[in-house]
Protein backbone atom coordinates (compact mmCIF):
# COMPACT_ATOMS: atom_id res chain seq x y z
CA UNK A 1 0.00 0.00 0.00
CA UNK A 2 1.53 3.38 -0.97
CA UNK A 3 2.32 5.84 1.77
CA UNK A 4 -0.20 8.64 2.06
CA UNK A 5 0.01 11.70 4.30
CA UNK A 6 -1.82 11.51 7.59
CA UNK A 7 -4.70 13.98 7.56
CA UNK A 8 -4.99 16.86 9.99
CA UNK A 9 -8.28 16.16 11.72
CA UNK A 10 -10.46 19.05 12.87
CA UNK A 11 -12.73 17.72 15.61
CA UNK A 12 -15.90 19.80 16.00
CA UNK A 13 -17.88 19.49 19.23
CA UNK A 14 -20.39 21.73 20.95
CA UNK A 15 -18.94 20.77 24.34
CA UNK A 16 -15.61 19.61 25.77
CA UNK A 17 -15.49 18.11 29.26
CA UNK A 18 -11.91 18.66 30.41
CA UNK A 19 -12.35 19.36 34.14
CA UNK A 20 -15.16 20.37 36.46
CA UNK A 21 -13.58 23.83 36.87
CA UNK A 22 -14.09 24.55 33.15
CA UNK A 23 -17.82 24.89 32.54
CA UNK A 24 -17.78 23.82 28.92
CA UNK A 25 -19.71 20.54 29.05
CA UNK A 26 -23.10 19.15 29.99
CA UNK A 27 -22.56 15.41 30.12
CA UNK A 28 -21.27 12.31 28.39
CA UNK A 29 -20.89 13.72 24.88
CA UNK A 30 -18.68 16.53 26.15
CA UNK A 31 -16.65 14.29 28.46
CA UNK A 32 -16.08 11.95 25.52
CA UNK A 33 -14.81 14.92 23.48
CA UNK A 34 -12.53 15.96 26.32
CA UNK A 35 -11.15 12.43 26.70
CA UNK A 36 -10.61 12.30 22.92
CA UNK A 37 -8.59 15.53 23.02
CA UNK A 38 -6.50 14.30 25.96
CA UNK A 39 -5.60 11.01 24.28
CA UNK A 40 -4.95 12.64 20.90
CA UNK A 41 -2.56 15.03 22.62
CA UNK A 42 -0.78 12.28 24.55
CA UNK A 43 -0.39 10.18 21.40
CA UNK A 44 0.93 13.15 19.42
CA UNK A 45 -1.68 12.73 16.73
CA UNK A 46 -2.56 15.48 14.20
CA UNK A 47 -5.81 16.72 15.74
CA UNK A 48 -7.21 20.16 16.51
CA UNK A 49 -10.47 20.76 18.35
CA UNK A 50 -13.09 23.37 17.46
CA UNK A 51 -15.78 24.50 19.91
CA UNK A 52 -17.40 27.53 21.51
CA UNK A 53 -16.46 29.50 24.63
CA UNK A 54 -19.47 29.51 26.96
CA UNK A 55 -19.99 32.41 29.38
CA UNK A 56 -22.15 30.47 31.81
CA UNK A 57 -21.74 26.99 30.42
CA UNK A 58 -24.24 24.48 31.74
CA UNK A 59 -26.52 24.65 34.74
CA UNK A 60 -25.56 24.12 38.35
CA UNK A 61 -28.58 22.10 39.45
CA UNK A 62 -29.71 22.08 43.07
CA UNK A 63 -32.49 20.30 44.96
CA UNK A 64 -34.99 22.68 46.53
CA UNK A 65 -36.73 22.20 49.91
CA UNK A 66 -39.69 20.71 48.02
CA UNK A 67 -37.45 18.03 46.53
CA UNK A 68 -37.58 19.44 43.00
CA UNK A 69 -34.44 20.43 41.08
CA UNK A 70 -33.85 24.03 40.13
CA UNK A 71 -31.12 25.67 38.04
CA UNK A 72 -28.50 28.26 38.93
CA UNK A 73 -26.43 30.18 36.40
CA UNK A 74 -23.36 32.33 36.77
CA UNK A 75 -20.71 33.80 34.50
CA UNK A 76 -17.29 32.17 34.59
CA UNK A 77 -13.89 33.67 33.93
CA UNK A 78 -10.78 31.67 33.10
CA UNK A 79 -7.11 32.60 33.13
CA UNK A 80 -6.08 29.76 30.83
CA UNK A 81 -7.78 30.94 27.61
CA UNK A 82 -5.34 32.69 25.30
CA UNK A 83 -6.47 35.10 22.58
CA UNK A 84 -5.04 34.03 19.22
CA UNK A 85 -5.87 37.52 17.84
CA UNK A 86 -7.71 35.76 15.03
CA UNK A 87 -11.14 37.19 14.20
CA UNK A 88 -13.79 35.57 12.02
CA UNK A 89 -17.22 36.76 10.99
CA UNK A 90 -20.50 34.88 10.63
CA UNK A 91 -23.68 36.60 9.51
CA UNK A 92 -26.53 35.64 11.88
CA UNK A 93 -29.80 37.08 10.63
CA UNK A 94 -29.15 40.70 9.79
CA UNK A 95 -26.10 41.02 12.02
CA UNK A 96 -22.47 40.36 11.19
CA UNK A 97 -21.17 38.56 14.28
CA UNK A 98 -17.44 38.91 14.80
CA UNK A 99 -15.84 36.16 16.88
CA UNK A 100 -12.48 35.97 18.58
CA UNK A 101 -10.72 32.61 18.68
CA UNK A 102 -9.39 31.45 22.05
CA UNK A 103 -6.84 28.69 22.50
CA UNK A 104 -7.27 26.57 25.61
CA UNK A 105 -4.20 26.27 27.82
CA UNK A 106 -3.49 24.46 31.10
CA UNK A 107 -4.68 20.99 30.07
CA UNK A 108 -2.53 18.35 28.39
CA UNK A 109 -4.58 18.07 25.22
CA UNK A 110 -4.33 18.44 21.47
CA UNK A 111 -4.76 22.10 20.39
CA UNK A 112 -8.30 23.28 21.17
CA UNK A 113 -9.80 26.52 19.81
CA UNK A 114 -13.03 28.10 21.06
CA UNK A 115 -15.03 30.85 19.32
CA UNK A 116 -16.80 33.67 21.16
CA UNK A 117 -18.49 36.87 19.88
CA UNK A 118 -16.40 39.97 20.51
CA UNK A 119 -19.35 42.34 20.88
CA UNK A 120 -21.35 41.94 24.12
CA UNK A 121 -24.50 42.49 22.05
CA UNK A 122 -23.87 39.13 20.36
CA UNK A 123 -22.97 37.10 23.42
CA UNK A 124 -26.54 35.93 23.90
CA UNK A 125 -25.48 33.25 21.44
CA UNK A 126 -22.78 31.72 23.65
CA UNK A 127 -24.19 32.53 27.06
CA UNK A 128 -25.58 29.07 27.88
CA UNK A 129 -24.69 25.69 26.46
CA UNK A 130 -27.69 24.16 24.63
CA UNK A 131 -29.93 27.18 24.98
CA UNK A 132 -33.44 25.99 24.08
CA UNK A 133 -34.54 29.10 22.16
CA UNK A 134 -34.69 28.04 18.47
CA UNK A 135 -32.90 31.12 17.10
CA UNK A 136 -30.19 30.79 19.73
CA UNK A 137 -29.65 27.09 19.08
CA UNK A 138 -29.31 27.64 15.34
CA UNK A 139 -26.98 30.59 15.94
CA UNK A 140 -24.81 28.47 18.26
CA UNK A 141 -24.55 25.78 15.61
CA UNK A 142 -23.71 28.39 12.97
CA UNK A 143 -20.81 29.74 15.01
CA UNK A 144 -19.54 26.23 15.68
CA UNK A 145 -19.84 24.98 12.11
CA UNK A 146 -19.50 27.97 9.79
CA UNK A 147 -17.33 29.94 12.19
CA UNK A 148 -15.22 26.88 12.93
CA UNK A 149 -14.34 26.31 9.26
CA UNK A 150 -13.46 29.99 8.87
CA UNK A 151 -11.35 29.89 12.03
CA UNK A 152 -9.34 26.95 10.72
CA UNK A 153 -8.69 28.88 7.53
CA UNK A 154 -7.67 32.02 9.42
CA UNK A 155 -5.41 29.99 11.75
CA UNK A 156 -3.76 28.47 8.67
CA UNK A 157 -4.59 24.98 9.84
CA UNK A 158 -5.25 23.09 6.61
CA UNK A 159 -7.63 20.45 7.93
CA UNK A 160 -8.01 17.63 5.44
CA UNK A 161 -10.65 15.89 7.51
CA UNK A 162 -13.54 17.36 9.52
CA UNK A 163 -14.99 15.17 12.27
CA UNK A 164 -18.45 16.21 13.46
CA UNK A 165 -19.10 14.95 17.00
CA UNK A 166 -22.91 14.80 16.69
CA UNK A 167 -25.04 16.91 14.37
CA UNK A 168 -24.36 20.28 15.99
CA UNK A 169 -21.50 21.00 13.56
CA UNK A 170 -23.38 20.15 10.37
CA UNK A 171 -23.38 23.74 9.11
CA UNK A 172 -19.61 23.32 8.66
CA UNK A 173 -20.48 20.95 5.84
CA UNK A 174 -22.72 23.58 4.26
CA UNK A 175 -19.87 26.11 4.49
CA UNK A 176 -17.50 23.63 2.82
CA UNK A 177 -19.99 23.09 -0.01
CA UNK A 178 -20.50 26.84 -0.42
CA UNK A 179 -16.71 27.35 -0.64
CA UNK A 180 -16.47 24.87 -3.49
CA UNK A 181 -19.47 26.32 -5.30
CA UNK A 182 -17.84 29.74 -5.09
CA UNK A 183 -14.79 28.18 -6.76
CA UNK A 184 -16.97 27.11 -9.70
CA UNK A 185 -18.36 23.67 -8.83
CA UNK A 186 -22.06 22.93 -9.14
CA UNK A 187 -23.95 21.86 -6.02
CA UNK A 188 -23.62 18.10 -6.42
CA UNK A 189 -19.96 18.32 -7.40
CA UNK A 190 -19.30 20.51 -4.36
CA UNK A 191 -21.25 18.12 -2.14
CA UNK A 192 -19.18 15.15 -3.28
CA UNK A 193 -15.92 17.06 -2.80
CA UNK A 194 -16.90 18.28 0.66
CA UNK A 195 -18.08 14.82 1.72
CA UNK A 196 -14.66 13.38 1.02
CA UNK A 197 -13.38 15.54 3.90
CA UNK A 198 -16.08 14.79 6.51
CA UNK A 199 -16.77 11.99 8.98
CA UNK A 200 -19.57 11.97 11.51
CA UNK A 201 -20.29 10.42 14.92
CA UNK A 202 -23.92 9.78 15.75
CA UNK A 203 -24.64 9.32 19.45
CA UNK A 204 -28.24 9.06 20.49
CA UNK A 205 -30.88 6.58 19.32
CA UNK A 206 -33.49 8.64 21.19
CA UNK A 207 -35.51 10.42 18.47
CA UNK A 208 -35.86 13.63 20.51
CA UNK A 209 -32.07 13.86 20.71
CA UNK A 210 -31.76 14.33 16.95
CA UNK A 211 -32.39 17.99 16.21
CA UNK A 212 -34.43 19.38 13.32
CA UNK A 213 -35.02 22.98 12.21
CA UNK A 214 -37.41 24.44 9.62
CA UNK A 215 -35.50 25.19 6.42
CA UNK A 216 -37.12 28.63 6.30
CA UNK A 217 -35.47 29.45 9.65
CA UNK A 218 -32.06 28.33 8.40
CA UNK A 219 -32.44 30.61 5.39
CA UNK A 220 -33.65 33.52 7.52
CA UNK A 221 -30.72 33.24 9.94
CA UNK A 222 -28.09 32.60 7.27
CA UNK A 223 -27.19 28.99 8.04
CA UNK A 224 -27.80 28.21 4.37
CA UNK A 225 -24.55 29.98 3.29
CA UNK A 226 -26.39 31.00 0.10
CA UNK A 227 -27.53 27.46 -0.74
CA UNK A 228 -31.08 27.50 -2.05
CA UNK A 229 -34.02 25.84 -0.35
CA UNK A 230 -34.05 22.79 -2.63
CA UNK A 231 -30.36 22.16 -1.92
CA UNK A 232 -30.87 22.37 1.84
CA UNK A 233 -33.77 19.94 1.54
CA UNK A 234 -31.58 17.53 -0.41
CA UNK A 235 -29.12 17.58 2.48
CA UNK A 236 -31.39 17.40 5.51
CA UNK A 237 -35.04 17.40 4.51
CA UNK A 238 -37.60 19.90 5.74
CA UNK A 239 -37.59 20.22 8.68
CA UNK A 240 -33.83 19.99 8.31
CA UNK A 241 -32.70 17.03 10.41
CA UNK A 242 -29.16 17.57 11.65
CA UNK A 243 -28.40 13.84 11.92
CA UNK A 244 -29.75 13.11 8.45
CA UNK A 245 -27.62 15.95 7.09
CA UNK A 246 -24.60 14.65 9.00
CA UNK A 247 -25.02 11.22 7.44
CA UNK A 248 -25.46 12.64 3.92
CA UNK A 249 -22.52 15.01 4.27
CA UNK A 250 -20.06 12.33 5.45
CA UNK A 251 -17.95 9.80 3.64
CA UNK A 252 -18.25 7.52 6.67
CA UNK A 253 -20.04 7.64 10.02
CA UNK A 254 -19.61 5.81 13.29
CA UNK A 255 -21.81 4.70 16.14
CA UNK A 256 -20.40 4.53 19.68
CA UNK A 257 -20.80 0.85 20.61
CA UNK A 258 -21.30 -2.38 18.72
CA UNK A 259 -24.97 -2.63 19.72
CA UNK A 260 -25.49 1.04 18.90
CA UNK A 261 -23.99 0.38 15.46
CA UNK A 262 -26.78 -2.08 14.73
CA UNK A 263 -29.41 0.19 16.25
CA UNK A 264 -28.22 3.25 14.32
CA UNK A 265 -27.99 1.39 11.02
CA UNK A 266 -31.60 0.27 11.43
CA UNK A 267 -32.76 3.68 12.69
CA UNK A 268 -31.34 5.57 9.69
CA UNK A 269 -31.78 2.90 6.99
CA UNK A 270 -34.47 5.01 5.32
CA UNK A 271 -32.09 7.90 4.61
CA UNK A 272 -31.14 8.00 0.92
CA UNK A 273 -27.49 8.79 0.28
CA UNK A 274 -26.42 8.24 3.89
CA UNK A 275 -22.87 7.27 4.75
CA UNK A 276 -22.25 3.77 5.99
CA UNK A 277 -22.25 3.53 9.80
CA UNK A 278 -19.47 1.54 11.42
CA UNK A 279 -19.19 0.85 15.16
CA UNK A 280 -16.28 2.26 17.16
CA UNK A 281 -16.96 1.78 20.84
CA UNK A 282 -16.27 4.77 23.06
CA UNK A 283 -13.43 4.81 25.55
CA UNK A 284 -12.44 6.93 28.56
CA UNK A 285 -9.17 8.64 29.47
CA UNK A 286 -7.33 6.42 31.93
CA UNK A 287 -5.30 9.26 33.43
CA UNK A 288 -8.45 11.22 34.25
CA UNK A 289 -10.72 8.46 35.46
CA UNK A 290 -8.58 5.74 37.04
CA UNK A 291 -7.31 6.40 40.55
CA UNK A 292 -3.49 6.61 40.41
CA UNK A 293 -3.16 4.07 43.21
CA UNK A 294 -4.99 1.29 41.33
CA UNK A 295 -2.17 0.24 38.93
CA UNK A 296 0.30 -0.08 41.80
CA UNK A 297 -2.12 -2.21 43.82
CA UNK A 298 -3.63 -4.41 41.14
CA UNK A 299 -1.34 -7.42 41.51
CA UNK A 300 -1.71 -7.73 45.30
CA UNK A 301 -5.07 -8.72 46.78
CA UNK A 302 -4.64 -6.97 50.10
CA UNK A 303 -3.21 -3.82 48.51
CA UNK A 304 -6.15 -3.68 46.08
CA UNK A 305 -8.70 -4.16 48.86
CA UNK A 306 -6.96 -1.51 50.96
CA UNK A 307 -6.93 1.05 48.16
CA UNK A 308 -10.61 0.43 47.49
CA UNK A 309 -11.42 0.87 51.18
CA UNK A 310 -9.60 4.22 51.10
CA UNK A 311 -11.53 5.35 48.02
CA UNK A 312 -14.78 4.19 49.57
CA UNK A 313 -13.97 6.15 52.73
CA UNK A 314 -13.64 9.26 50.55
CA UNK A 315 -17.14 8.64 49.18
CA UNK A 316 -18.55 8.18 52.68
CA UNK A 317 -16.86 11.42 53.78
CA UNK A 318 -18.36 13.27 50.83
CA UNK A 319 -21.83 11.95 51.65
CA UNK A 320 -21.43 13.10 55.24
CA UNK A 321 -20.16 16.52 54.13
CA UNK A 322 -22.92 17.10 51.58
CA UNK A 323 -26.04 15.70 53.18
CA UNK A 324 -25.08 14.90 56.78
CA UNK A 325 -25.69 11.15 56.47
CA UNK A 326 -23.11 8.77 57.94
CA UNK A 327 -22.65 5.82 55.59
CA UNK A 328 -21.30 2.47 56.75
CA UNK A 329 -17.96 1.80 55.04
CA UNK A 330 -18.60 -1.96 55.31
CA UNK A 331 -21.99 -1.89 53.57
CA UNK A 332 -22.48 -2.76 49.91
CA UNK A 333 -22.59 0.69 48.32
CA UNK A 334 -24.41 1.03 45.01
CA UNK A 335 -23.92 4.11 42.85
CA UNK A 336 -26.27 5.40 40.17
CA UNK A 337 -25.11 8.70 38.67
CA UNK A 338 -25.63 10.05 35.14
CA UNK A 339 -27.72 12.47 33.13
CA UNK A 340 -31.29 12.33 34.38
CA UNK A 341 -33.47 11.14 31.52
CA UNK A 342 -36.57 8.99 31.66
CA UNK A 343 -35.19 6.22 29.43
CA UNK A 344 -32.32 5.71 31.90
CA UNK A 345 -34.91 4.72 34.56
CA UNK A 346 -33.07 6.03 37.62
CA UNK A 347 -36.05 5.06 39.77
CA UNK A 348 -36.19 1.41 38.62
CA UNK A 349 -34.64 0.00 41.79
CA UNK A 350 -37.11 1.99 43.90
CA UNK A 351 -40.21 0.57 42.21
CA UNK A 352 -40.46 -2.57 44.38
CA UNK A 353 -40.39 -1.47 48.04
CA UNK A 354 -41.29 -4.99 49.20
CA UNK A 355 -37.89 -6.19 47.97
CA UNK A 356 -35.99 -2.97 48.52
CA UNK A 357 -36.76 -2.48 52.23
CA UNK A 358 -35.27 -5.83 53.34
CA UNK A 359 -32.09 -5.04 51.40
CA UNK A 360 -31.76 -1.72 53.15
CA UNK A 361 -32.82 -2.99 56.58
CA UNK A 362 -31.37 -6.47 56.75
CA UNK A 363 -28.73 -6.92 54.07
CA UNK A 364 -26.65 -3.81 54.76
CA UNK A 365 -27.11 -2.14 51.36
CA UNK A 366 -26.82 1.62 50.82
CA UNK A 367 -27.54 3.64 47.67
CA UNK A 368 -26.11 6.85 46.21
CA UNK A 369 -28.01 8.62 43.45
CA UNK A 370 -26.88 11.65 41.50
CA UNK A 371 -27.55 13.25 38.15
CA UNK A 372 -28.51 16.38 36.33
CA UNK A 373 -31.43 16.96 33.96
CA UNK A 374 -31.39 19.35 31.04
CA UNK A 375 -32.93 22.63 32.27
CA UNK A 376 -35.82 22.21 29.83
CA UNK A 377 -36.31 18.47 30.44
CA UNK A 378 -39.29 18.60 32.78
CA UNK A 379 -39.77 14.83 32.64
CA UNK A 380 -36.16 14.29 33.67
CA UNK A 381 -36.55 16.74 36.54
CA UNK A 382 -39.74 14.97 37.61
CA UNK A 383 -37.83 11.69 37.84
CA UNK A 384 -35.24 13.35 40.08
CA UNK A 385 -38.03 14.70 42.29
CA UNK A 386 -39.56 11.21 42.49
CA UNK A 387 -36.23 9.70 43.51
CA UNK A 388 -35.70 12.40 46.16
CA UNK A 389 -39.21 11.90 47.52
CA UNK A 390 -38.65 8.14 47.79
CA UNK A 391 -35.26 8.61 49.41
CA UNK A 392 -36.77 10.69 52.21
CA UNK A 393 -38.50 7.54 53.48
CA UNK A 394 -35.10 5.90 54.20
CA UNK A 395 -32.76 8.80 54.99
CA UNK A 396 -30.05 6.65 56.53
CA UNK A 397 -29.61 4.26 53.60
CA UNK A 398 -30.19 6.29 50.42
CA UNK A 399 -28.90 9.72 49.44
CA UNK A 400 -29.17 12.01 46.44
CA UNK A 401 -26.11 14.18 45.75
CA UNK A 402 -27.05 17.29 43.83
CA UNK A 403 -25.23 19.06 40.99
CA UNK A 404 -23.47 16.08 39.44
CA UNK A 405 -20.24 17.07 37.70
CA UNK A 406 -16.90 15.58 36.66
CA UNK A 407 -15.47 15.90 40.16
CA UNK A 408 -18.31 13.96 41.76
CA UNK A 409 -18.22 11.46 38.89
CA UNK A 410 -14.54 10.78 39.59
CA UNK A 411 -15.25 10.25 43.28
CA UNK A 412 -18.19 7.89 42.78
CA UNK A 413 -16.75 5.82 39.94
CA UNK A 414 -13.71 5.16 42.13
CA UNK A 415 -15.30 4.54 45.51
CA UNK A 416 -18.63 2.74 45.15
CA UNK A 417 -18.79 -1.06 45.16
CA UNK A 418 -21.40 -1.48 42.43
CA UNK A 419 -22.14 0.76 39.44
CA UNK A 420 -25.82 0.42 38.54
CA UNK A 421 -27.10 1.13 35.03
CA UNK A 422 -30.73 0.57 34.07
CA UNK A 423 -31.45 2.07 30.62
CA UNK A 424 -34.37 0.90 28.54
CA UNK A 425 -32.60 -1.13 25.85
CA UNK A 426 -31.55 -0.19 23.14
CA UNK A 427 -31.63 3.53 24.00
CA UNK A 428 -28.23 3.72 25.75
CA UNK A 429 -25.78 4.41 22.94
CA UNK A 430 -22.66 3.78 25.04
CA UNK A 431 -22.74 4.75 28.75
CA UNK A 432 -19.11 5.57 29.50
CA UNK A 433 -19.56 6.02 33.26
CA UNK A 434 -19.57 2.24 33.57
CA UNK A 435 -16.16 2.09 31.89
CA UNK A 436 -14.79 4.61 34.40
CA UNK A 437 -16.12 2.56 37.28
CA UNK A 438 -14.80 -0.69 35.83
CA UNK A 439 -11.21 0.56 35.54
CA UNK A 440 -11.30 1.27 39.29
CA UNK A 441 -12.61 -2.17 40.20
CA UNK A 442 -16.17 -0.93 40.78
CA UNK A 443 -18.27 -3.79 39.43
CA UNK A 444 -21.01 -3.10 36.92
CA UNK A 445 -24.57 -4.32 37.41
CA UNK A 446 -26.20 -3.24 34.17
CA UNK A 447 -28.78 -3.87 31.51
CA UNK A 448 -27.12 -5.34 28.43
CA UNK A 449 -27.15 -2.07 26.54
CA UNK A 450 -24.52 0.32 25.20
CA UNK A 451 -20.95 -0.82 25.84
CA UNK A 452 -21.75 -3.39 28.54
CA UNK A 453 -22.43 -6.40 26.25
CA UNK A 454 -18.81 -6.02 25.09
CA UNK A 455 -17.27 -5.88 28.59
CA UNK A 456 -19.64 -8.19 30.44
CA UNK A 457 -18.64 -11.64 31.62
CA UNK A 458 -21.25 -12.88 34.03
CA UNK A 459 -19.81 -13.23 37.51
CA UNK A 460 -16.33 -12.33 36.23
CA UNK A 461 -16.35 -8.63 35.33
CA UNK A 462 -19.81 -7.91 36.72
CA UNK A 463 -23.43 -8.90 36.20
CA UNK A 464 -26.19 -8.42 33.67
CA UNK A 465 -29.73 -7.27 34.38
CA UNK A 466 -32.00 -9.32 32.16
CA UNK A 467 -30.99 -11.16 29.02
CA UNK A 468 -30.94 -8.33 26.52
CA UNK A 469 -34.66 -8.39 25.91
CA UNK A 470 -36.71 -5.47 24.64
CA UNK A 471 -40.41 -4.76 24.29
CA UNK A 472 -43.33 -3.28 26.23
CA UNK A 473 -42.85 -5.45 29.32
CA UNK A 474 -39.15 -4.61 29.63
CA UNK A 475 -39.59 -2.58 32.83
CA UNK A 476 -41.26 -5.42 34.71
CA UNK A 477 -38.78 -8.04 33.52
CA UNK A 478 -35.75 -5.87 34.24
CA UNK A 479 -37.02 -4.96 37.71
CA UNK A 480 -37.41 -8.61 38.66
CA UNK A 481 -34.02 -9.50 37.16
CA UNK A 482 -32.34 -6.60 39.00
CA UNK A 483 -33.51 -7.84 42.40
CA UNK A 484 -32.72 -11.45 41.57
CA UNK A 485 -29.18 -10.45 40.62
CA UNK A 486 -28.70 -8.39 43.78
CA UNK A 487 -30.04 -11.04 46.15
CA UNK A 488 -28.70 -14.20 44.51
CA UNK A 489 -25.41 -13.08 42.95
CA UNK A 490 -24.08 -9.67 44.00
CA UNK A 491 -24.56 -9.93 47.79
CA UNK A 492 -23.13 -13.49 48.05
CA UNK A 493 -20.10 -12.37 46.03
CA UNK A 494 -19.65 -9.32 48.26
CA UNK A 495 -19.63 -11.60 51.28
CA UNK A 496 -16.71 -13.52 49.74
CA UNK A 497 -13.75 -11.06 49.71
CA UNK A 498 -11.33 -13.26 47.70
CA UNK A 499 -13.91 -13.71 44.93
CA UNK A 500 -14.84 -10.01 44.96
CA UNK A 501 -11.18 -9.05 44.66
CA UNK A 502 -10.72 -11.39 41.69
CA UNK A 503 -13.69 -9.75 40.00
CA UNK A 504 -12.32 -6.28 40.72
CA UNK A 505 -9.03 -7.25 39.07
CA UNK A 506 -10.78 -8.75 36.04
CA UNK A 507 -12.89 -5.61 35.70
CA UNK A 508 -9.85 -3.32 35.83
CA UNK A 509 -7.94 -5.31 33.22
CA UNK A 510 -10.98 -5.47 30.94
CA UNK A 511 -11.65 -1.72 31.08
CA UNK A 512 -8.06 -0.51 30.71
CA UNK A 513 -7.20 -2.89 27.90
CA UNK A 514 -10.39 -2.53 25.86
CA UNK A 515 -12.20 0.69 26.80
CA UNK A 516 -9.60 3.46 26.98
CA UNK A 517 -9.87 6.61 24.88
CA UNK A 518 -6.34 5.87 23.60
CA UNK A 519 -7.72 2.69 21.99
CA UNK A 520 -10.70 4.65 20.68
CA UNK A 521 -8.54 7.38 19.10
CA UNK A 522 -6.26 4.84 17.45
CA UNK A 523 -9.32 3.09 16.07
CA UNK A 524 -10.65 6.39 14.71
CA UNK A 525 -7.40 6.88 12.81
CA UNK A 526 -7.27 3.32 11.55
CA UNK A 527 -10.90 2.90 10.55
CA UNK A 528 -12.61 6.29 10.33
CA UNK A 529 -9.88 8.71 9.26
CA UNK A 530 -7.44 6.64 7.24
CA UNK A 531 -7.21 7.61 3.56
CA UNK A 532 -7.34 3.88 2.80
CA UNK A 533 -11.06 4.11 3.61
CA UNK A 534 -11.42 5.50 0.11
CA UNK A 535 -12.05 1.90 -0.94
CA UNK A 536 -15.33 2.01 0.99
CA UNK A 537 -18.14 2.72 -1.49
CA UNK A 538 -19.33 6.29 -1.08
CA UNK A 539 -23.07 6.71 -1.57
CA UNK A 540 -24.18 9.12 -4.23
CA UNK A 541 -26.26 12.13 -3.20
CA UNK A 542 -29.99 11.50 -3.66
CA UNK A 543 -31.56 12.93 -6.73
CA UNK A 544 -32.92 16.47 -6.29
CA UNK A 545 -36.08 16.42 -4.22
CA UNK A 546 -35.35 13.10 -2.50
CA UNK A 547 -35.02 13.08 1.31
Amino acid sequence: MPNTPTPLVAYFSMEFGLHEEFHSYSGGLGVLAGDFMKSAGELGLPVVGIGLRWAQGYTAQRIGPDGHPYDEWQNHRYDFLHDTKIRVRVRVGRREVECCVWRVGRYAIAPLFLLEPTDPKDRWITRRLYDTRPDCRIAQEMLLGIGGVRALRALRLPATLHHFNEGHAVFAGIELIADRMEAGMDFHEAWRAARDTIVFTTHTPVPAGNEAHPVSELVRLGASCELVVSELRDLGGDPFNMTVAGLRLSRLANAVSQLHGRTAAEMWAHVDGAASIIAITNGVHVGTWQDPGIPAAIDDDEALRLRHRELKAEVCAEVKSRVGVRFDPNALTIGFARRAATYKRPDLLLRDPDRLIPLLRDRNVQLIFSGKAHPADHAGKAVIALVVETIRQWPENIVYLENYDMGLARLLTRGCDIWLNTPRRPLEASGTSGMKAAMNGVLNLSVLDGWWPEGWQQGVTGWAIGEGGEGPDQDERDLCSLYDALEDEVLPAFANPPRWTRMMRASIHMAVERFSSARMVREYFARLYSPSLGVVPTPSPPAPGQR
